[in-house]
């Protein structure tokens, strides 16, 4: 869902899977929000419900990519974190926080409208200033605060992971030390935080899955891989029979194949499918933007009047294409790293001259003082 690859370092076989997972992600909200849904659910229950209940679980992928993408990017070789994890953290804050503020702005805006025309709970409430506060802060969650826009959740839970994995790795100052306690950590999740449902708005729920594809990672590099992995799955596989959970599988299932096709090397040469390849490298901006556009959907075919299961077909197919060309667009000006980048230097101006202002007040007040 959150690109971690650049361009010029990209793995089609991730690029796909993160795909196939957005698309599935995006079918079971397509399946679940506003008259469209239940209209397409009540003419196609098997399909419509098949993925209502499984469609979500393709959050699993992207957990699984995460982890093996931050091992990649913090601890590339097992090595532990030598200087402080603070800047990872804020850079990794502003890789999520820019795209997804301009996301939730859409929300707010697409919900504003979409209550004009219909009467839906899929509509979030009016957004007040402390709740807009939550998100960016990335704590909605676990504030239980009502969130503006679907899937947000994920938002916060992966920055939760990254920050959980680089602290773990920082604090391991031993090379070995490091990369167990992520695995430590991962299998206390698997054994037993992640059978607490109440503690799905925090990262060791899920640190289970992310810690799989780290492990996965560091598996792929070692000589014996056949070892290490064989380990990952014994855990794995002990958690299951403990408490079989399809989600945890699937996790296993992802994290088995990353660390198999990079040791053979499928990971930078297959699918080679330019498409997937595209989808998974905007599948965060997919992710970000697909529920605006599910609203609007929604509201202009209840403005329409229409309540036929051949319109509401119709008017999903519409609403996918539309998301997938919004978040084209939203890819190009605001996620891709160029576009990010120009608007962080813009806030951060910004900033700088609302300081330079905020100085010169008190002058300024002082001169008219003397005028007066």
């Amino acid at each position: 869902m959150i690109a971690m690859a650049t361009n010029s370092n990209r793995m089609p076989l991730i690029d796909a899977l993160k795909a196939i997972a957005a698309l599935l992600v995006l079918s079971n909200h397509f399946s679940s929000y506003g008259p469209l849904a239940a209209i397409a659910r009540d003419a196609f229950p098997g399909l419509f419900g098949w993925l209502f209940e499984y469609g979500r679980m393709a959050v699993q992928i992207f957990l699984v990519i995460a982890g093996f993408l931050a091992a990649r990017a913090l601890s590339r070789e097992g090595q532990a974190l030598a200087a402080s994890p603070l800047p990872l953290l804020w850079k990794r804050y502003l890789r999520l926080a820019v795209p997804y503020l301009a996301a939730i702005g859409l929300a707010i805006a697409a919900a504003t409208l979409a209550d004009q025309w219909m009467d839906d709970e899929a509509i979030p409430a009016r957004a007040t200033f402390s709740q807009w506060l939550a998100h960016a802060l990335l704590l909605h969650g676990v504030l239980g605060i009502d969130a503006l826009s679907a899937g947000v959740w994920y938002i916060a839970i992966d920055f939760q992971l990254f920050a959980l994995m680089a602290i773990l790795l920082w604090s391991g100052r031993i090379r070995v030390l490091a990369p167990a306690l992520v695995l430590l950590v991962a299998t206390a999740s698997l054994f037993w935080f992640n059978r607490d449902a109440e503690l799905d708005n925090w990262a060791i729920y899920f640190f289970g899955s992310y810690g799989l594809g780290a492990a996965a990672w560091w598996a792929s590099d070692r000589k014996q891989m056949s070892a290490w992995l064989g380990v990952i799955a014994t855990v794995a596989i002990a958690a299951l029979v403990v408490d079989f959970r399809l989600r945890i599988a699937l996790a296993l299932a992802v994290a088995m194949t990353l660390g198999f096709s990079r040791r053979t090397g499928l990971l930078e040469q297959w699918p080679n499918f330019p498409p997937l390849s595209f989808l998974g490298q905007i599948s965060y901006s997919v992710f970000l933007v697909h529920f605006p556009v599910l609203l609007l959907a929604n509201a202009v075919y209840t403005r329409l009047e229409l309540d036929s299961p051949t319109s509401a077909i119709c008017g999903l197919i519409a609403a996918l294409t539309a998301s997938l060309l919004a978040a084209t667009a939203f890819y190009r000006w605001i996620e891709s790293p160029a576009a990010s980048a120009r608007i962080t230097a813009a806030l951060g101006w910004l900033f700088e001259k609302v300081q330079e202002l905020a100085s010169r007040l008190p002058l300024l007040g002082t001169l008219f003082a003397r005028r007066a």
